[in-house]
């Protein structure tokens, strides 16, 4: 099978995307700096290659195995520090991505999968569930990094041939989940039901996301991998949601969470976040027509990951 290359595979998601690959027969050689990875998350059966995907050595590594696909997970993922140090942000995600684009249209890679986020490229939408086609409108910096890095991959397809899909992912959720990321809520509140502290919630807690398996996460992946894409005419031709459209308010996860653990439940409320979004939920039809769905409902899911953590 084919050499496939995954940036961020020591990381939560893209440590689960390493294995699928492994488990379809591909070679896979994982690249991760280890500043929020976890070495012990590669799968035992991927090279490992620790380095920054900023690095000219990633570039030179392109070249040499020549991948027929790129899986591109590494980033800087945290709104907060978007906000606080742009210029950061735009570091990882634009040079950083830059330097793989460069190398992926010089070095014949077949497809590259880039991931996005439906949780911030639409802002505060006015459609729920929102389709791909709805205003891109981000509300931080790092939300304008993701659909810049969709705006050059659109470029490079349109210039210079390279094949690609990007995946607007709502709030994903399971094991390996880092409790101190910023999209990390059911990790965070399965480590302090574990310790049995209270679970803080911001605001009301009415304030809605669209939480999505990370093997449903996966499967998408695998999909857009080997699927027949069509052409890329705009930039939502090659972008695709994956998400349930199901919204669960912060409340209800801490509830759900609890009923998942077999916890006592006890909330803590604190002010409001400035600049948090309210609502959002993707429209992920484009994606289940290509024969997706997803698995995995949010009360199994939620056990799932809580057992994972409490193991540890």
């Amino acid at each position: 099978m084919s050499a496939v290359l995954v940036t961020g595979g020591a990381g939560f998601i893209g440590s689960h995307i390493a294995d699928a690959y492994l488990a379809l027969g591909h070679e896979v050689v994982v690249v991760d700096n280890l500043s929020r990875g976890n070495r012990a998350n590669v799968p035992d059966g991927a090279e490992f290659v620790q380095a920054d995907i900023r690095d000219p050595s990633v570039a030179d590594l392109i070249r040499d195995r020549r991948f027929e696909v790129i899986n591109h997970h590494a980033a800087q993922v945290d709104v907060r520090v978007s906000v606080a140090d742009p210029r950061f942000d735009a570091s990882i995600n634009l040079d950083g991505l830059l330097n793989l684009l460069e190398a992926a249209r010089n070095h014949g890679v077949g497809r590259f999968l880039f991931v996005s986020s439906g949780g911030v490229v639409y802002g505060e939408p006015a459609v729920r569930p929102t389709p791909e086609t709805e205003p891109k409108l981000p509300a931080s910096p790092y939300g304008v990094t993701k659909l810049t890095g969709e705006q050059y991959l659109y470029y490079y397809n349109r210039v210079h041939g390279l094949d690609y899909a990007a995946l607007r992912y709502s709030n994903v959720y399971g094991p390996r989940q880092d409790p101190h990321g910023e999209a990390g809520v059911v990790a965070i509140f399965s480590t302090r039901l574990i310790d049995g502290d209270p679970l803080t919630v911001f605001g009301d807690g009415e304030q809605t996301r669209d939480y999505v398996y990370v093997g449903d996460v996966v499967a998408a992946n695998m999909l857009l991998t080997h699927a027949d894409l069509g052409p890329a005419r705009t930039l939502d031709d090659r972008a695709y949601n994956v998400g349930t459209g199901v919204e669960t308010s912060v409340n209800d996860l801490a509830e759900s969470l609890a009923r998942a653990s077999g916890r006592p439940l006890e909330i803590r409320r604190a002010p409001a976040r400035d600049g948090e979004l309210l609502h959002s939920s993707l429209d992920a039809s484009k994606l289940r027509g290509l024969g997706w769905a997803p698995a995995t409902g949010l009360g199994a899911g939620l056990g799932l990951t809580f057992d994972w953590i409490a193991a540890r």
